[in-house]
C-alpha cells in the first residue's frame, strides 16, 4: 500500500532517552483526557518506574490511560508494573503473553515491537525507544543510542487509528469488554506546521511490506546519498541488491551498525554480509561507544525515516512495527548531522582490504552464523527469495 503523505505537521527529532523521556513525561503530566502507550519493553528500572508513576497519576486525576506491552519483550510486566497500574485505574494489557517461554511456534514470533504514545489526541511519539533506562544495558558507560519523533498535526489521525485498531483486536481476542473504547478523544487533524510525513505500520494483514517497500522505493530513487543506521541489520537479497545498485550508479551509501556484541548469532550473521557490501563500494561503520538501537535513514537529504523497524527478518516479516517517513529537508538535515556526529565520535569505519584479510576461521564463523539464521527463518515459514 502506497504511503499516505500528509502536510501541515510539526515534527521534532528526539535523540535517545535523554531527550525522549522528559518530553514524554511532560506530555503525560499535562494530559487531561486520554493517554495511549505501546511499548515492546517496559522495564521496572528508574525510567520505567517514572513512566509508570506518571501514567498512574494521570489515571488518578480522571484521564483514560491505556497501556499495551509485549509479552516477550516485557516478561515481568504482568507481575511487577501491571498490578500497580491497575490499582491506579490504568487499563494495562499484555500482547501475546508468554506462557510456555521455550516452546517454539510460528505465532510466538509475531511480537508487538512498536513504540508509540498518543496524548489527548494532540501530540504523539513514534520511534525506537522502549520504556527502559538508557544505561540499563551490559555496556553502562555511555547511554543507548536511539531516536524518536514528537508529532503534532494531521499525522496524529493515522497514528490514533493504528493504536485503537490494535487495542480493539487485543480486547476481541481476550473477550474483554471492560476496556472497550468508549470515551474516544478525536485526534486533532488541524495543520500546525509545514512538514510532510506519512505514518507506516507493518502487520500480517494489509500492511505486510509497507515499511520495506518504502525503503526500497526511496533507495531505488536515490541519486546522491543514502545513510542507514540500524541496530539489527540482516536484509534479504532484494534489499541488498538495491543498495549495491545504488552504489553502482554513483550514490554514496553509508551504513551505521552495531559494533558491540548483544546477540552473538545475529551479530556474526550480519558481519557475513560485510564483504559483499564493502566490495560494492558501500561504507560501513560500527558504533562502539554504546549499544546502537536506532532504526533510521536519510536519503538525498530530503527523505528520512524514524521508527521501530529494523532491517531484518524479525521486523520486516514478523513483528508489528511503526515508522514515520518524512519529506522535509530541515528534518532530514538534522538527522543526517546527528548520524554524522555519531559516526565521527563513536564509530569506526571498516575497510574492504582489512575485512578481506580476516582469518579463515573468522570468516567461517560468520558464514555459519548466517546459515543458521537462514535455517531458523526457513523453519519458521518466512523464508523465500527476498
Amino acid at each position: 500500500m502506497a504511503p499516505q503523505f500528509l502536510s501541515g505537521n510539526r515534527l521534532r527529532l528526539l535523540n535517545s532517552g535523554g531527550e525522549y523521556f522528559p518530553a514524554l513525561l511532560a506530555a503525560i503530566g499535562a494530559a487531561e483526557r486520554e493517554v495511549h502507550l505501546e511499548s515492546y519493553i517496559f522495564e521496572d528500572d528508574e525510567t520505567g518506574q517514572a513512566v509508570a508513576a506518571a501514567l498512574a497519576a494521570a489515571a488518578r486525576r480522571g484521564v483514560v490511560v491505556r497501556v499495551l506491552v509485549d509479552g516477550f519483550g516485557a516478561p515481568e510486566f504482568a507481575t511487577r508494573q501491571q498490578p500497580y497500574l491497575h490499582a491506579a485505574g490504568v487499563q494495562a494489557l499484555v500482547y501475546r503473553p508468554e506462557i510456555a517461554r521455550f516452546h517454539l511456534r510460528r505465532h510466538r514470533l509475531r511480537r508487538l515491537h512498536r513504540k508509540l504514545a498518543l496524548i489527548d489526541g494532540r501530540v504523539a511519539f513514534v520511534g525506537g525507544i522502549n520504556v527502559i533506562d538508557d544505561f540499563n544495558s551490559p555496556h553502562r558507560s555511555s547511554p543507548r543510542y536511539d531516536y524518536a519523533v514528537c508529532v503534532e498535526g494531521p499525522l496524529l489521525v493515522p497514528i490514533q487509528r493504528a493504536l485503537h485498531r490494535l487495542w480493539e483486536l487485543v480486547l476481541w481476542a481476550r473477550l474483554n469488554r471492560r476496556y472497550r473504547l468508549a470515551r474516544l478523544v478525536e485526534a486533532s487533524a488541524a495543520a500546525c506546521g509545514e512538514q510532510t510525513a506519512a505514518f507506516l505500520v507493518r502487520d500480517n494483514l494489509r500492511h505486510r511490506r509497507d515499511i520495506e517497500r518504502a525503503y526500497l522505493e526511496a533507495i531505488g530513487a536515490a541519486r546522491d546519498e543514502i545513510i542507514l543506521a540500524n541496530a539489527y541489520f540482516l536484509p534479504g537479497r532484494r534489499f541488498r541488491r538495491a543498495l549495491r545498485a545504488a552504489a553502482g550508479r554513483g550514490v554514496r551509501v553509508t551504513i551505521l551498525l552495531q559494533g558491540l556484541v548483544e546477540y552473538r548469532l545475529l551479530h556474526y550473521a550480519t558481519q557475513a554480509l560485510y564483504g559483499n557490501l564493502l566490495a560494492a563500494g558501500i561504507r560501513i561503520f560500527e558504533y562502539q561507544r554504546s549499544f546502537l538501537h536506532a532504526k533510521v535513514a536519510v536519503i538525498d537529504r530530503h527523505w528520512a525515516t524514524v521508527g521501530s523497524s529494523n532491517i531484518d527478518p524479525f521486523s520486516l516479516l514478523l513483528a508489528r512495527e511503526a515508522n514515520v517517513v518524512v519529506l522535509d529537508r530541515s528534518f532530514a538535515d538534522e538527522l543526517r548531522q546527528s548520524l554524522a556526529a555519531a559516526m565521527r565520535d563513536g564509530a569506526r569505519e571498516l575497510s574492504a582490504g582489512s575485512w578481506q584479510r580476516q582469518p579463515w576461521y573468522s570468516r567461517l564463523l560468520r558464514r555459519a552464523s548466517y546459515g543458521l539464521l537462514r535455517i531458523f527463518v526457513g523453519i519458521s515459514g518466512y523464508g523465500g527469495r527476498r
